[in-house]
């Protein structure tokens, strides 16, 4: 259960490393390949998660490694939304100093 909700993480975030705006800004910013190679590193932990679902049931050191894998996952997805939230301010800020200036 507790990895079904963690594989749910994983693909929210791969959909937002995958954004437009994430790319965008990724581009301007300079960390687009940043991005991808999260991106690519959160795909493989997705695959590999049904398999370590499996084994924990046997094996106490992949019940271990899930939940460090957990506490990773859930810190680069509180990581990723404190960053969409920076841009989204920026922007917004973006256009109310446009429209002070506009005044």
């Amino acid at each position: 259960m507790a990895e079904a909700i963690l594989y749910g993480v994983t693909q929210t975030i791969i959909e937002r490393l995958g954004s437009s705006t994430l790319q965008q800004i990724g581009s301007i910013w300079g960390v687009k390949a940043k991005f991808e190679k999260m991106k690519n590193t959160v795909s493989t932990i997705q695959a590999i998660l049904q398999d370590a679902e499996e084994q924990q049931v046997h094996n106490l050191q992949v019940r271990d490694w899930l939940m460090k894998l957990r506490d990773a996952v859930f810190d680069a997805d509180d990581l990723l939304s404190e960053f969409s939230t920076h841009v989204l301010r920026q922007r917004v800020m973006g256009v109310i100093e446009s429209c002070t200036l506009l005044d």
